[in-house]
């Protein structure tokens, strides 16, 4: 989905010249953004195990809540988007977000069953909570800071959702590689939907926000784990290392050709 096709409550031509001045804070949705997305989902997720496996579950969840909110007051501090420190707030709300939903399984013992559609009621109530203040969930309009914690909140809440779904998937039957043929295909039908015209162009940004998380976690715990547990067994470590060389470099180009930024500007 381009930015066209994502964006569909953007003010017509007298208001545009104010957009172009104000800074949005978030990057323009094009075929990089959504390849961005799916390695820091994968690299989340192995990334958050690889601690989990080294620390410890408590330390890890510490050091990666610290993490995690030195990125979003880098984030709220700059006045405009920027990529690199954009896409070091994702990676972070990646890598807690994979943690928070892996402690209430791993630590507290709550089911995928359950986590999943608890998780699913706390990003609807973002999302209801949102419209209601600001009359719009598009990402183009995040302008003001009561929109973009909206937006963070809402981002947080997508990456446990898309965890424990996940998970929830890999444990009951399809394992890794089913579940990543199962998300990889469930991807294409917001896509598909809004250009049938049958779905808004906000809600299939969304759904297809959400479906990234849990295939690209797939994906990333399908190279990693062992193959007794139906995995390539290439090591969390390797895996969270290579997805991260691939966000930095795909990163460094937007941030040199400005590709996401040209509407912005």
């Amino acid at each position: 989905m381009s930015t066209e096709h994502v964006l569909d409550d953007r003010p017509r031509a007298s208001a545009r010249a104010r957009i172009r001045e104000s800074a949005n804070k978030v990057p323009e949705v094009t075929v990089y953004f959504w390849i961005i997305k799916v390695l820091t989902t994968g690299m989340g997720e192995t990334a958050s195990d690889f601690l989990a496996h080294t620390l410890g579950n408590i330390p890890a969840v510490g050091l990666g809540g610290l993490a995690f909110v030195g990125s979003l007051v880098l984030q709220f501090a700059v006045r405009r988007y920027v990529a690199w420190i954009y896409w070091t707030a994702i990676v972070m709300v990646s890598v807690f977000g994979t943690m928070a939903a892996d402690a209430l399984h791993v630590i507290l013992h709550v089911p995928y069953t359950l986590s999943t559609p608890l998780f699913m009621i706390a990003l609807a109530a973002v999302f209801a909570l949102w419209y209601k203040s600001e009359r719009t969930l598009s990402i183009h309009s995040i302008r003001t800071r009561r929109r973009e914690l909206f937006y963070w909140a809402a981002v947080l809440a997508t990456f446990a959702l898309g965890t424990a779904a996940g998970d929830l998937t890999a444990t009951i039957g399809l394992r890794y590689l089913g579940s990543v043929v199962l998300f990889a295909v469930a991807i294409c039908v917001p896509a598909l939907a809004h250009r049938m015209r049958l779905l808004g162009a906000v809600t299939a940004f969304w759904t297809a926000y959400v479906i990234t998380r849990p295939l690209g976690a797939s994906l990333a715990d399908w190279m990693a784990l062992p193959g007794w547990r139906g995995g390539l067994g290439w090591g969390l470590g390797p895996v969270t290392l290579s997805w991260t060389v691939a966000i930095v470099g795909f990163v460094a180009f937007l941030a040199l050709s400005r590709r996401d930024t040209e509407r912005l500007h």
